[in-house]
């Protein structure tokens, strides 16, 4: 829910397993009705911040420690960040493409280590990469557009009014 408030521009949107159930002849019993981002009372960050958290965030997929989303699916519009606890219990991949969050974990039920050399970007995010691969198969991407107050800078976001030399 926390990084689809990124990936939509500023909406809390509650996350749903099931969107549709229907019985045997095809009548659907249940369908999930979420609200949809663009509605300004589920508001819960301003659009500027959402870009450039959204930029930060797809710098990581593209050449940080998650680069090998954004090389692996060809894609500019994935964003996320791995993760590590210490003595490396836990490892996960928290991502997104502006359609879809996800994100993968790995660890153990009763926390031990998983290895001296294990990381998010090693154990986790080629699991997010091959389930994104295909929840996105047929998505074409998409970029946020850079929102009024907005200004880039030597390859930087800033809000206009406090990018530097102001």
């Amino acid at each position: 829910a926390a990084y689809s408030v990124f990936a939509n521009g500023g909406f809390h949107v509650e996350p749903y397993l099931v969107t549709r159930i229907t019985d045997a002849a095809g009548r659907v019993l249940a369908q999930a009705r979420p609200a949809r981002a663009g509605d300004e009372a589920i508001r819960a960050i301003d659009e500027r911040n959402a870009y450039i958290m959204d930029s930060l965030l797809r710098e990581v997929a593209r050449a940080g420690t998650g680069a090998k989303a954004q090389a692996t699916l060809k894609r500019a519009d994935l964003a996320g960040k791995t993760g590590t606890t210490n003595d490396a219990h836990d490892a996960w991949f928290a991502g997104y493409q502006p359609g879809i969050a996800a994100v993968t974990w790995v660890g153990f039920d009763q926390p031990r280590k998983l290895g001296d050399r294990e990381t998010g970007g090693g154990l986790a995010l080629p699991i997010w990469i091959s389930y994104m691969g295909k929840a996105l198969r047929s998505t074409p991407a998409h970029l946020m557009p850079m929102p009024a107050g907005v200004v880039e800078n030597g390859g930087d976001v800033y809000y206009a009014e406090t990018q530097p030399g102001q």
